[in-house]
């Protein structure tokens, strides 16, 4: 039996990248999102930026899992962090408490109240959705209200309740009706104004629209004689991840707070993507003096280990009093694993100043990028907020979207077979955005300058390489 196991365990590390994409064929769901691309990659390791197939080649890595990985591939800190706690306490129920999970709570909690100066409680799950979905049980228990706004663009997940606060109708055409769906209101996606605006004259016109729902009851959003409003929050995200990292106007998020605070209108926001210095800012929302009533959190905080979400709230929405114990649940929400991972992050962040290092790099990538937009007219839009940037693609007259030449770009780098930098080489990208023409990068927040060329090099051959196949 021992020498059987042996042969079978040799016999599986032989298989080719070609019988492993067989099998895959045959025995993994499509259901996910790994066959968007025609052939899919699978990868051997990591280390820092870059990502590495079994032949060796080296893919630098743009995207991070998603900005899952803000911190590098196979940290150090968090790796022994990690490594230590599963000889300590690998396991442990979430109805009993741990040290780390009570020390991440308060350092996050504490960290909330010295930015916005409100007392509040940490709350946590595993992804993502569920961290939403538990952030949607708050707002209902506290408002009594199950309606909810959200953005045009926005993704708060893929689990029914997030689904519903998510714009893209792909998502929920297979699984029937959703009564409870938020009304969704354009984002300030200047570039593309839905409303055909210029971004220096039009005043917020996307907002004044909103403002105008509360105008009379026959909007259907607010009785007038009372002044109570049938929605319970607004769902945003500070910028808008799968929606293209669009970066909104300096101060709407300030006068939109304005507007739900004058019909007691939660503000829900979504740092899933752009927490923990992605932007150059712990939460992303500081960059726009605005105090949320909710944050939800996830990726990030564990560097994409043993996965950690959760949520902040105000005291007044999360005190025991309001909600008690078993409220909600997940087996796995504070996993000792996971907190570990997370507070060794936590740790990491204190150490180092991303608050001044973030914004330079994000600087210098822009520029360079700015530099490569002059050349082709096929990048129609550049910007970024610390280390959240976003390349356009476009036609020849740099406004007409233009996902061909996108789709190609993505598969010409994950082909592995780029040369810039002496030798054969990979890029990972994202594709994002309302027609799915935008790169969102988002690369490590230790990427060095010389990474960073790198990555404007692969980027320009690929674009090169694929303006010949599309044109």
């Amino acid at each position: 039996m021992q020498k059987h196991k042996i042969a079978r365990r040799k016999a599986e590390e032989a298989l080719t990248t070609e019988e492993l994409l067989k099998i895959e064929e045959r025995y993994c769901s499509w259901g996910d999102t790994v066959h968007y691309v025609p052939r899919p990659n699978i990868f051997a390791g990591c280390k820092g930026s870059f990502l590495y197939d079994d032949k060796g080649t080296e893919y630098l890595d743009l995207q991070m899992l998603y900005s899952g990985v803000n911190f590098g591939y196979r940290n150090e800190d968090i790796s022994n962090a990690l490594k230590l706690q599963i000889e300590k306490l690998p396991q442990l129920a979430c109805q009993y408490l741990h040290k780390e999970k009570i020390l991440l709570a308060a350092n996050i909690a504490q960290r909330s109240e010295r930015t916005f100066e409100e007392a509040g409680r940490v709350h946590f799950n595993v992804g993502g959705s569920a961290a939403v979905e538990d952030s949607l049980k708050l707002v209902r228990n506290y408002t009594g209200k199950t309606l909810m706004f959200a953005f045009m663009g926005g993704y708060h997940g893929r689990t029914l309740g997030a689904t519903a606060i998510t714009s893209s109708y792909r998502y929920r055409e297979k699984y029937g009706h959703f009564g409870d769906r938020a009304l969704f209101v354009p984002y300030p996606y200047c570039f593309r104004c839905p409303y055909a605006m210029k971004r220096d004259t039009c005043n917020l016109f996307c907002l004044q629209q909103f403002e105008k729902l509360f105008e009379t009851e026959y909007y259907g959003v607010v009785n007038k004689k009372t002044g109570s409003c049938e929605f319970a929050a607004f769902y945003v995200e500070a910028i808008q991840g799968t929606g293209g990292y669009v970066i909104p106007p300096q101060d709407y998020f300030s006068r939109l707070k304005a507007i739900l605070d004058r019909y007691n209108i939660l503000f829900v926001d979504d740092e899933i993507q752009m927490g923990f210095y992605r932007t150059g800012k712990f939460w992303a929302i500081e960059h726009f003096d605005v105090v949320p009533d909710i944050i939800v959190f996830g990726k990030s905080l564990t560097n994409g280990m043993n996965p950690i979400s959760g949520l902040w709230a105000k005291e007044k929405l999360i005190s025991p009093k309001v909600f008690g114990p078993g409220s909600t649940h997940s087996t796995f929400s504070s996993n000792p694993l996971g907190t570990a991972a997370a507070l060794a992050t936590m740790k990491l962040i204190g150490k180092h100043d991303f608050a001044s290092e973030v914004p330079k790099k994000g600087k210098y990538f822009i520029s360079r990028l700015k530099a490569l937009q002059k050349k082709y007219p096929q990048i129609g839009d550049v910007d970024g907020l610390g280390l959240a940037l976003r390349i356009e693609m476009c036609q020849k007259d740099g406004y007409t979207p233009n996902k061909p030449l996108t789709d190609a770009i993505e598969e010409i780098g994950l082909s592995g077979t780029l040369s810039a930098g002496g030798r054969k080489r990979g890029l990972v990208l994202d594709v994002g955005g309302y027609y799915k023409n935008v790169f969102t990068l988002a690369p490590s927040l230790f990427v060095t300058e010389k990474e960073i060329n790198l990555g404007v090099e692969l980027f320009e051959e690929a674009l090169n390489r694929a303006l010949r196949q599309v044109a």
